[in-house]
């Protein structure tokens, strides 16, 4: 970076003009001091690191992706735009960025714009070699966290001790992990880059965190030191509707696979069971915790009939708000808003119908589970999710 700095500082002082340095998607990565003419444009540019979503929509429009020599703007006085001169940088006709000269007070002169053009080659070298730097850095980065998180424990320790020693996470900070599951199942081609992008914005915002990060085929993993970042960011930050599923912090790095194994319980417990939300912490996912261990095979043999057809789903709803309520016929009635007479009567053909007794403790325990684990497989779906736990 202090190559590009250097350049652009020097090709700034030979014409006598202001410039400043973009990546391809138009991040500013350079600029020479201002002395002449500015706009807001610029002003914004250097202050937020890139120009704004309208600014660059505009830009666009002008042709600048297409260019392969320089190019001149015209001015957007809506968008506090001045006039410029856009010098695309290609390296093997890959775009790589883009040289900004403001094209006013005065207009830059044709010798002018064929200097800075004889400069591109360099520049696009450089940006070249900086992008396979970075690459090199972050297929690195990809190569430790995915041995942290699914390697054994001799593979996951070394990863962690790479990541640190490379500055990528503080030694003696606890580590919490969050796992985003899409709702829905978009193409492979089209969800990863997305997922990525999103967690790279998130990542840039949160640096004080010294955050991680992986996309694997359907969901993305967030590591961050300290404990985790409110979940709201992440479903912010993240182009899909996605579930969040938020694991117990642990100790140190090494142990993040356990916080990971947490978290993505809990995303799936979410996808499954739409009635709990859209964000859960393990922690408190109650019986949930333990029935996604269990076969959904072994449900209460009474209840397979009643599963199988949909005309028996209010008397399973009956069932489960009861069992839900520790048995109180009271709060059974207050909740679905049933009369007493009515709820004894679904009740008693629930035992009929299941050839149980709602008497006897281990049956009621059987047919709870049993209900938790059907929700958990999709066999039931309770049209009112007024029980979650």
């Amino acid at each position: 970076m202090a190559d590009l700095q250097r350049t652009v500082d020097q090709l700034a002082a030979r014409l006598d003009r202001p410039l400043l340095l973009e990546d391809r998607v138009q991040r500013v990565v350079a600029y020479s001091e201002q002395s002449d003419a500015v706009d807001d444009v610029r002003r914004d540019s250097i202050l937020r690191r890139r120009a704004a979503p309208e600014v660059r929509r505009w830009l666009r429009a002008a042709g600048i992706h297409e260019a392969a020599a320089p190019l001149r703007t015209p001015a957007a006085a809506h968008l506090g735009l001045l006039p410029r001169v856009c010098v695309p940088i290609r390296h093997a006709e890959r775009l790589l960025g883009f040289l900004w000269f403001i094209d006013a007070a005065p207009p830059m002169t044709d010798a002018q714009v064929s200097e800075a053009a004889d400069a591109a080659p360099g520049l696009a070298l450089t940006l070249f070699h900086e992008s396979l730097a970075s690459g090199l850095a972050a297929h690195r980065e990809l190569e430790a966290v995915t041995g942290l998180l699914l390697g054994e424990r001799d593979t996951a320790a070394q990863a962690a001790e790479r990541l640190i020693e490379a500055g990528a996470f503080p030694r003696a900070q606890p580590v919490s992990v969050q796992v985003a599951r899409p709702r829905a199942t978009p193409s492979d081609d089209a969800l990863r880059p997305a997922l990525e992008q999103g967690l790279l914005a998130l990542r840039r915002r949160l640096s004080g965190h010294r955050p991680l990060h992986l996309v694997r085929y359907d969901h993305a993993v967030l590591l961050t030191a300290g404990p985790p970042v409110p979940a709201d960011e992440l479903h912010a930050a993240l182009p899909v509707p996605v579930t969040v599923g938020i694991g117990r912090p642990r100790a140190g790095l090494a142990r993040a696979a356990e916080s990971y194994r947490e978290a993505r319980h809990a995303a799936e417990v979410l996808a499954r069971v739409p009635g709990l939300g859209r964000t859960a912490e393990w922690a408190r996912l109650g019986v949930y915790r333990m029935l996604t261990r269990l076969p959904d095979q072994e449900l209460h043999p009474g209840l397979e009939e009643l599963l199988a057809d949909a005309q028996y789903l209010p008397l399973l709803e009956t069932l489960e708000t009861y069992l839900d309520l520790a048995g109180s016929a009271v709060a059974t009635s207050r909740a679905l808003r049933l009369h007493r007479t009515s709820l004894y009567y679904r009740l008693q053909r629930v035992e009929e119908l299941a050839g149980t007794d709602l008497k006897d403790g281990g049956e009621r325990l059987a047919l709870h589970l049993s209900l938790k684990l059907a929700r958990l497989s999709g066999r039931y779906s309770p049209r009112d999710s007024h029980s979650s736990s």
